[in-house]
């Protein structure tokens, strides 16, 4: 598969809070690193994610007493899946991971900043309303086919995708540079997409 200049590299929360010793650690997140690193090399356009989030934010367990993974809290926007306290705004664990080298990146797009809302997607807050502005900036600069990695396959990636895709981007997953938290919802997703028309290649069909 050719990549066009008008491709983008979209990738999705490398960050240390969700790879293995963090509070939020998706398995094997560690190891797509080195992997995307050669994908962004293949890309004239590359886009980062960071989810940022505040002190008190409505996903974490902490700020309702309750648990993390386990429990829920209904939102304005609908049922609130609760975490672990993660990517809190300048902290080490929100950074960009240090072994992550994209230095071409045009644009670091921050999701999850609002206390009251989460944000799963890199286009659309939970309430599925509030833009992320990445939409536009992507059509802006005529922008169109984006391949998507990083974490995780069943949340951030997952939900961009299908965002992606309602918006009338053309939108690919690369399925090996891009690990999950739970297998069910991983396959839940894919079929999610599946039927969105999201396509999903191996890295190979990229790198040769």
């Amino acid at each position: 598969m050719t990549v066009n200049p008008t491709d983008v590299l979209l990738v999705i929360d490398v960050q240390p809070d969700f790879l293995p010793g963090g509070p939020l650690a998706v398995a094997e997140g560690d190891q797509i690193i080195p992997l995307i690193n050669r994908l962004g090399q293949r890309f004239q356009e590359v886009v980062l994610t960071q989810d940022w989030h505040p002190p008190m934010h409505i996903s974490f367990a902490s700020t309702h007493g309750k648990q993390p993974f386990s429990d829920t809290v209904e939102a304005a926007y609908g049922t609130q899946s609760l975490w672990p306290d993660h990517t809190l705004q300048d902290s080490p664990g929100a950074a960009v991971a240090p072994a992550l080298h994209l230095p071409h990146a045009g644009l670091i797009v921050r999701k999850g900043f609002r206390r009251d809302v989460d944000s799963y997607s890199a286009f659309l807050e939970n309430d599925h309303r509030t833009p992320t502005g990445l939409g536009g900036y992507l059509r802006e600069r005529n922008l169109n086919r984006l391949f998507l990695c990083g974490l995780a396959w069943d949340y951030c990636v997952g939900f961009s995708a299908l965002d992606a895709s309602s918006l009338g981007f053309e939108t690919v997953v690369i399925e090996d540079a891009v690990r999950g938290i739970d297998p069910k919802a991983m396959e839940a997703m894919t079929t999610r997409w599946q039927d969105a028309g999201i396509r999903h290649i191996h890295s190979g069909d990229l790198l040769g």
